[in-house]
This record gives C-alpha cells, structure tokens and sequence, in this order.
C-alpha cells in the first residue's frame, strides 16, 4: 500500500487526498472507484484510473472502503460517571473500529442534558477530547417540556426518553401524561423522540411471579423478568401518541421481534417511525448464557434464538432501519461478576469497537452484502440524527468519513485490544470476521493496523450547523 500523508496540499481544486480500491461502497453500490478528497469533502467519485497526475493516494486494493460508521446510540457518561466512561476513551474505541461519528445518550452523565444549561456543561467538558466526531441527543423526563425548544435550538439532534426506570435517579421516565406534553412539543419542532420502549406494568407483573427459590445466578430469572409484553404494549403506546401528535417516533435498541409487525403496519400506514435494534440482540441468544454471566446482561434482555432471527429479517424486509451499539459500560465491579447476580447487576453491553466485525460475521452467515452494512450502520443512523447530508455515505459533499476494512480476516476478540474505558465484554474470546486496517476522519487518517495516527481532532456536531 501507499501511504502519504494526509493531506497532499492539492492546488487549482485538485485533491488534497485519493482513496481508492476494489471495493468501494458507496450508494449505489459496491465496485472499484477511486474517492477524491479536498478539504476533508469528498468531491468526486471517479473510475479506479482517473486520477490526476502527481496526487497522494491511499491504496486501499481489496479491501473493502465504507462511510465511517454513525453510532447514534451511546453512553459516554462524561462529565460526572467518566469512571465509568469518557470523551477520550470512547472516542478513541470508536475509531478503533471505523466509527466516525458518535451521538451521545443524554444519561449517565451528571448533570442529565434535561435542559439548556446541562447541555451547556455537556459542551464544556468535550473540547479536546474526542478523536471522532461527537454530537448530542436531549433528554424528555417529566416536568421538561418547556425546555425541549431551547435545547432544539442549542444544537441537540433530537432527544430520548425512559418509559421505565432508567437506573440513575438523574433521568426519570415518563408517563403517558409526560408524553401528551413533549409530544406535540418535538412534533412542531421536527425533532425525533427516541424511546426507551418498556412499560413498567408488565415487569411489576413478571416480579409477582417470580418464584421465590428462582436462581439469581440464572440469565433464565432475568429474561423473564423482562418480558416482550414491557416492550409490546410500550410500543403500542408509543406509535399511538406519536399519531395523535403528528411526531416521529424512534423505538431504540428493539429486542421483542414480536413488536415489529406493529411497526411494519405504522409505516405502512404513512406513520413517521424507525426503529434500531443492536449488535448483541443480533449475535447472542439467550439459550446459550451460563449462569452467573453478568456481562450478558442489558434492558431489554436478550432473547431467544428464533427471536434473534425474526429481528434478522425485520432487517431485511426494512421495517428495522438500522443498527447502533447501546455502548453502555459501567465499572466491573457493578457488573457483580463476583456474585453472577443477574438480578442486582448493572444492565449494559460494552461493545463500541466491535460492532463492525460484530455485525458482519452475523450478516455475513444469512447472505447479506457490504451495502447492506452501509445502510443500517452508516446511512439510516445519519439520516436518523439529520445529518445525512454530511455523514453517513460515500457521495461528493460529505465528509471524508471512510473506514477501510478487511471483511474475510477473522480474529478472536481479546478485551486488552479494546480501547474503551473497561475491558468487560460479552464478546470476549468470540471469534469475530472484519478487521478495520484504517480510519479516516475528514480525509485524516486516525488510525491504521492497530494504531493512532493523529492528535484528537473531532469536532462537537451541532444540529444545523456544519
């Protein structure tokens, strides 16, 4: 390969930068292109050849170039739980693993970005930090929709909300009257409502029944404590209200598939909805989790195998549109490994840089193709946060966001090679397909064969502008 630096320094509107390859994803699909980048911008896209004389060039060769992932699901914790997590060691995770753009979760950080002047700390503490791009999602709990539009207009790309306790006093879930209030608020702004979709009326059912001699060590007591009903009727709910209240409803980190022909007929019918699912509801079942194995553990729970396939092919047939990580770690203790209490454990999947490789030996064994990574990692989750026109595709005008990959190399996944603030994963020792060789960020790279390239240089994204 060639390796020249960075920037070239092109003149006269020639590149400053050529990346090109065999396999270059962009929207229409995959073939051998060559990307020309000024000015961190993609301005063309032109046969492998056509190239002007004397440029710098990437030689990606075979391996495979796609838009730099958008992760519009995770928890960095920063300020406040940056034990927990940080701009730093997140960001350089994400790198790691070919994602160029993170949205942030409005909890576990204290203060919760719930109002203009949290949101306001939230910025302070970035600069500096971040190696990959890094935007913000704003909270809805109750008692906030005064301050939705401020947020709105400070730079939040949309805001999410609990319908069910969230585990941190900071961020309270909401009722159906909550909703009735911020709905119409966010419908009149454009702005999406990302929910966390259980209800609190069948998991209170589910405790009644629980045995009394239930094993705690058991995942079994655990996914029963959580049942698809919690997510169903959360989801009704939800696609009810945002009818009623003309607003774009986003259901995160879907784990029931039984809930998907119900979003299947609201988007039929017209109704503004998407919806996520996640890399670990994707991978793992829950017929395979022993006992006292706490890592596993997250809200909504992982179901089982045939569960795990229906949400493949809602997948498919595009009523799911895309998939984000839920990056949620905690320190290990919280995780009580010492205990294997599923009950008392902190609910949460560390996996932010691994969820390329994670995605595609999966997708990869039901014949799905490049593009279609494309789409549910990179395009659908831009689009979600409303910055399809700047992230999210390998298309003149974006960002020179690219992750260069080799999807036929393997590896088993060793948690001292992750680069996020603790190491506790359920991937551990998981043979996984997909090695990221390089990161490009706006035409720099930042990372290539295992190591940083350049000083922490993302930017804060701030809805509107660029």
């Amino acid at each position: 390969m060639t390796h020249p630096s960075n920037i070239s320094g092109g003149s006269k509107g020639e590149p400053d930068l050529i990346v090109r390859g065999n396999r270059i994803v962009t929207p229409d699909g995959e073939r051998a292109a060559a990307i020309h980048i000024r000015q961190g911008v993609i301005t063309r896209i032109s046969a492998f050849d056509e190239v002007p004389q004397g440029s710098g060039i990437y030689e990606a060769r075979d391996f495979a170039v796609m838009p730099g992932l958008v992760d519009t699901h995770v928890h960095i914790n920063e300020p406040g739980r940056t034990e927990w997590e940080g701009f730093a060691t997140a960001t350089r995770s994400a790198a790691a693993g070919g994602i160029t753009t993170l949205i942030e979760m409005p909890l576990n950080s204290i203060p919760a970005t719930t109002s203009v002047a949290a949101f306001q700390t939230k910025l302070a503490a970035a600069p500096g930090k971040p190696l990959v791009d890094m935007g913000f999602w704003g909270g809805v709990v109750p008692g906030n929709a005064h301050e939705l539009p401020g947020l709105w207009e400070a730079g939040c790309f949309g805001f999410k909300c609990f319908l069910v306790d969230s585990g941190v006093k900071e961020f309270a879930n909401v009722s159906e009257t909550d909703l009735r209030a911020a709905l119409p608020v966010l419908g009149k702004l454009g702005s999406p409502l990302l929910a966390h979709a259980e209800l609190p009326g069948p998991i209170e059912a589910a405790a009644k029944r629980r045995a009394v001699d239930a094993s705690r060590k058991s995942y079994q007591t655990w996914l029963d404590s959580r049942p698809c009903a919690a997510e169903n009727d959360a989801i009704d709910l939800l696609l009810r209200l945002g009818k009623d209240c003309a607003a774009h409803i986003h259901i995160v980190h879907l784990s029931s598939s039984d809930a998907i022909p119900q979003i299947r007929i609201a988007k039929a019918s017209g109704q503004l909805v998407t919806a996520e699912t996640c890399p670990h509801y994707l991978t793992f079942a829950s017929q395979e989790i022993s006992d006292g194995a706490t890592q596993f553990k997250c809200a909504p729970p992982l179901r089982e195998r045939e569960n795990r396939e229906q949400l493949w092919a809602g997948l498919r047939d595009g009523t799911i549109d895309l998939i984000a990580t839920d990056h949620s770690p905690c320190p290990p203790e919280m995780k009580k490994q010492a205990t294997g209490d599923f009950l008392d454990a902190w609910g949460g999947i560390a996996s932010l840089q691994l969820s390329l490789p994670a995605v595609w030996t999966e997708a990869r064994r039901r014949n799905f193709s490049l593009p279609h990574l494309a789409k549910w990692l990179s395009e659908a989750p831009a689009k979600l946060a409303g910055l399809a026109h700047q992230k999210g595709s390998i298309a003149p005008g974006r960002d020179a966001d690219l992750v260069v990959w080799n999807p036929d190399a393997g590896f088993k996944v060793d948690p001292a090679q992750l680069h996020h603030r603790h190491k506790l994963t359920p991937y551990a020792g998981r043979d996984l397909l997909g090695i990221v060789e390089a990161t490009f960020l706006r035409g720099v790279k930042i990372f290539e064969r295992g190591k940083f390239c350049a000083a922490p240089a993302g930017q804060v994204l701030l809805r509107g502008k660029r």
